[in-house]
């Protein structure tokens, strides 16, 4: 498995691998798809970063880094693995490239939202250094009822 930068080629699949994974777990919030449907809006063009696993020639995860209103802060963000390769660890080394992509470009930290019925991903975020901070009455996302961050 590989992971590689943004391609436009691939915007349809950042988004339906986002789509399935939400509405496995929640719903799309309107918020969601209008990210997913303009990634190059809401995400490439502010200076944030989209990485894909590919394996085999076929994208199989995806996750984002957008910028925060805070200087040198990011949203780790759309994080999500083809339902079939599940469990192969495909989203452990996405994070783990999202942590040194951010330590390589001198990043203050990393931020994220979440939901604590997620208790894997909890658990995973806390084994990668992820702490829990106060979450805002203003998010994004109806769904996140925990805020996280990584100091880098």
């Amino acid at each position: 498995m590989k992971i590689i930068n943004y391609q436009e080629k691939y915007a349809a699949t950042f988004k339906a691998l986002n789509i399935e994974w939400l509405e496995t777990y929640f719903y799309v919030e309107p918020y969601d798809l209008e990210v997913l449907s303009n990634p190059d809006t809401y995400i490439i063009s502010k200076g944030g970063h989209i990485f894909f696993a590919v394996l085999e020639g076929k994208v199989v995860g995806t996750v984002a880094l957008m910028p925060m209103k805070e200087p040198f802060v990011f949203e780790l963000t759309k994080m999500a693995v083809d339902t079939t390769i599940r469990g192969k660890g495909i989203g452990q080394q996405l994070m783990q490239h999202c942590i040194s992509f951010a330590k390589t470009n001198k990043l203050d930290k990393l931020v994220l939202y979440s939901n604590t019925v997620l208790e894997n991903a909890i658990y995973i975020y806390k084994k990668w250094g992820f702490v829990e901070i106060p979450l805002e009455t203003t998010s994004n996302y109806e769904r996140a009822n925990i805020k996280m961050e990584l100091i880098l």
